[in-house]
This record gives structure tokens, sequence and C-alpha cells, in this order.
């Protein structure tokens, strides 16, 4: 749904929107110079359609950016991170995560951080993680010593090179082994596990 709409959009109105926004990032991720009109073709509706709800592409890409943060926060919010036991929390975000930034990133990638909306969606889904990484500190999964700014900042570069860099390892997409594979890193590290 479009930022600036102050009323909710009728269910036809809706799955039209979605349907420009979801054709609108595959188009532009395999051709950032795409017109409004390949968009349009793409999502199965009318060029006018496409002009009707979004003025021009710098608008259609913030939305696409600012819908991005939206599913981002919610799929925060159903991991349960402030009453799921820490490490459950955690994964199940970090999958969610993963899933919708494969599908969202042409549009994350072109994020304006000065948009007050979407500044203000980054801000709560950052103080989401750093209250769930702080309940892992307290339950003893993370170092009490960890800096949590430095745990958060390496734990989002992870999720980012999970998504950009994948194809590069094992080719799977699979967001819970690639959540595994972040937590892991993130807990363990990379040198070999002490004790064996």
């Amino acid at each position: 749904m479009p930022p600036t709409s102050t009323r909710p959009l009728r269910a036809d109105a809706e799955r039209t929107v979605r349907a420009i926004l979801d054709a609108a990032e595959r188009v532009l991720s395999e051709n950032p110079n795409a017109t409004l009109e390949q968009i349009a073709e793409a999502a199965g509706v009318a060029r006018t359609t496409v002009h009707r709800r979004f003025a021009n592409r710098e608008e259609l890409v913030r939305t696409m950016a600012v819908n991005a943060w939206r599913r981002i926060d919610a799929a925060v919010d159903a991991a349960r991170p402030q009453t799921a036991p820490p490490m459950v929390a955690l994964h199940q975000a970090t999958a969610n995560v993963i899933e919708i930034k494969y599908g969202t990133a042409y549009a994350l990638d072109r994020v304006d951080e000065t948009d007050p909306e979407i500044a203000e969606l980054e801000a709560n889904v950052l103080a989401k993680c750093d209250a769930a990484l702080a309940r892992a500190q307290a339950d003893g999964i993370i170092a009490a010593d960890a800096n949590l700014v430095w745990v958060r900042r390496v734990y989002i570069a992870l999720i980012t090179e999970t998504v950009h860099g994948n194809t590069e390892l094992d080719g799977t997409s699979d967001p819970d082994t690639l959540a595994s594979r972040v937590i892991d890193t993130l807990l363990g590290g990379v040198g070999p596990v002490r004790g064996r």
C-alpha cells in the first residue's frame, strides 16, 4: 500500500498494488532501467494503473522500500523477540528476514535512509533486534562482556552477505539453513570448536 495513503485500500486495489510492487522488484532487479510500462506489463495491469498509483518511478521505488521495511518489521514481530526463547527468536527472525530480503533486495539497496518513514521503521526493527540480543546475553548465549552494538552490526552484516553473496556458496536459498549458518557464525565464529 502506498505510504502516502491515509485510507486503507479496498482488497482488489490492495492486490493490484501488491502485484505492481512484486513485478517492480522482479523487473528492476533484472533491468534497473526498466520503464513503468514494462513494470505494468509484468504486473498484468495497464500502464495507467501504475501511473494512477505512483506519480513517478521515484515514488514507486520509495513505496517498494517502505513496504519491504514494513514486512521486515512484521517478520521480526512474528519471531516473538520479547517472549520466545532467545535462540528460537533469533533463528526465526533471521530466517524471516532473509526470506524477505531475497524478494526485496532491489528496493532495500535503494533505501533513502533520510526518509522519515523508512528511518522510523528501521529504528523499530533495530530496537527489537537489540532487545533479542540483550535477552540472549542475559541467558549466557552471548558473552557477558560482548558489546551488543558490535554484535548487532556483525549480525546484520552476516544477513546482508548471506542475501547478496549466497550464490557463490552452496547455492541453497532455504531460509532456515541460511539462518542456522548466520547464527552459528555469529555465536561460534569460524575457528575450530574448543574442547575437541
